[in-house]
C-alpha cells in the first residue's frame, strides 16, 4: 500500500508490511497516524463507491462507534496480529492483547530481517523515498491539497456522499 492511492496530505502513501507464518499474519503499520483508505475529507479514495461503502459511512455518521466503519476505514494501530484459521476476516487484532507481545516481537524481528536482506528502503531509514515518488497521472498530483483549497477535481470512482464534511481528527 505504499503508493497506489491518493487523498492524503502531501501525496503520501500508507506504508505497511506483513508476514504470514503458522496461520498467523503479523502486520506492521509504519505510519499509524495516517488513514489507510485515505483521508475521510477526500472520500476515502482508496475504496471505490458502492452501496456497502455508502451504508457504512452513513451508519458511522449517525453512530461514531460503529464497528463496521472501524474495521473498514479507521486508523490502524502500529501492530496487528490475526489468526487466519480462527479469524479469516482479520477482525480480532490479537496484538492488542499483552499476552501476545513476545509473539509480535518475534514475527516483527523475522519480517524486518527478511526485509533488510531484500533491501527494503524502510529498513535503512529511507522510507520517505516512497513518499517522494510522483504519481504517474499528473491530474492526481497534490490531490488532497488542491481539493482542500476548493479545486473541483474528478474522483469518479467515489460518490459525492463519500466525502466527509470536515476532517475526523
Amino acid at each position: 500500500m505504499e503508493r497506489h492511492d491518493i487523498g492524503r496530505p502531501g501525496d503520501v502513501g500508507y506504508p505497511i508490511r506483513g508476514i504470514i507464518k503458522s496461520n498467523l499474519i503479523y502486520l506492521h503499520n509504519f505510519e499509524p497516524s495516517r488513514w489507510p483508505a485515505c483521508n475521510p475529507e477526500t472520500g476515502y479514495l482508496n475504496v471505490d463507491a458502492s452501496p456497502t461503502k455508502s451504508l457504512i459511512l452513513e451508519d458511522h455518521r449517525s453512530n461514531p462507534t460503529d464497528k463496521f466503519w472501524n474495521w473498514c476505514f479507521a486508523k490502524r494501530p502500529g501492530a496487528e496480529l490475526y489468526n487466519l484459521e480462527k479469524d479469516p476476516d482479520c477482525l480480532n487484532n490479537l496484538a492488542l492483547n499483552p499476552a501476545n507481545v513476545e509473539l509480535c516481537d518475534s514475527l516483527k524481528s523475522q519480517m524486518f530481517a527478511k526485509l533488510k536482506a531484500e533491501g527494503d528502503p524502510r529498513m535503512e531509514g529511507k522510507g520517505n523515498l516512497f513518499d517522494e515518488y510522483l504519481h504517474s497521472n499528473k491530474a492526481n498530483v497534490n490531490f488532497y491539497d488542491r481539493y482542500m483549497k476548493g479545486e473541483k477535481l474528478k474522483a469518479g470512482w467515489v460518490n459525492p456522499s463519500d466525502f466527509e464534511k470536515k476532517p475526523l481528527d
